[in-house]
């Protein structure tokens, strides 16, 4: 009998081409049948990982529907595991978002569409796509309910909360993470640690973080792709330098046993966040 508490989870730290398509789907399928042949029951792939992430002008080239050919190739991939990847989605009405798609056995069955587009030091995406409106989380197996945000979506604290609140179980995050784009004295490795801790420790959730590596015009990319426990700890990662996956086995007994420890979302109150914002929202200045 399958366990359905316990879920083997995986990341994928790829260094693919910037705007090539064919070249980077053959590494989602070679990488999805690694995942398959772990057993893995779900595969994080980074942030526009299909595509690249500094795109610029040529993000409207590379947009593509969900029912595109090669969207649903990697959905046909996806047999038995839900593989969450990145692309940049034509939306109704020709909008242009950045996603992070779940598919599996062929079907394409979640989107998430990134709210928080950053417009700071070097990144620019504000000027490229429109923001996502929804926080949402997505079943995977048994009681494991997964909440999904992208990048600098996790750097808004209130997006997080959110996600715990609609019940996420495991926390997703792709990112594409580069060395000195917000500022010279900001170092990225160093806060996606302290953050990914935090909320991990501070939810009792376990965190899949997938980054890219490789250069990217004059960005570097520098990898980091970890799976984090329900206290924080990394408990898988992927080499330094390299491409390819970690994964884990999680068990939910751990969540269980660290919410009951640390009842952040038991004794959040809602109702309150509510009515101090409508406060806010009324108060002049």
């Amino acid at each position: 009998m399958i366990d359905a508490s316990r879920l083997r989870a995986a990341v994928a730290q790829t260094e693919g081409r910037c705007g090539d398509l064919a070249y980077n789907l053959e590494i989602h399928l070679a990488l999805i049948e690694e995942a398959r042949a772990q057993e893995a029951d779900l595969l994080l792939f980074p942030e526009l990982s299909l595509t690249g992430y500094s795109l610029g002008d040529t993000a409207l080239a590379l947009a593509r529907r969900t029912d595109h050919e090669i969207i649903q190739r990697i959905a046909a991939a996806a047999k038995g595991i839900d593989v969450v990847f990145g692309f940049v989605e034509e939306a109704p009405a020709a909008r242009f978002h950045n996603v992070m798609a779940v598919a599996r056995d062929g079907a394409v069955r979640f989107v998430h569409r990134k709210i928080n587009l950053p417009t700071y030091g070097q990144l620019e995406e504000g000027k490229l796509y429109a923001a996502g409106q929804q926080v949402n989380t997505c079943p995977v197996r048994g009681p494991w309910e997964a909440g999904l945000l992208i990048c600098a979506d996790l750097w808004n604290p209130a997006l997080v909360h959110l996600a715990m609140l609609r019940g996420a179980t495991v926390l997703l995050a792709p990112i594409s993470s580069a060395l000195g784009v917000v500022s010279g004295g900001f170092s990225n490795p160093h806060g996606w640690d302290l953050a990914t801790r935090f909320y991990a420790m501070m939810y009792g959730t376990p965190i899949l973080m997938a980054n890219r590596l490789g250069q990217e015009d004059n960005t570097q990319f520098w990898g980091g792709s970890r799976i984090l426990d329900p206290q924080g700890q990394i408990v898988a990662q992927v080499p330094e330098g390299k491409s390819g996956l970690a994964w884990a086995d999680l068990d939910y007994e751990a969540v269980r046993q660290a919410r009951f420890n640390l009842p952040t979302l038991r004794d959040c109150n809602p109702d309150l966040n509510l009515r101090e914002l409508q406060r806010i929202l009324n108060s002049p200045g």
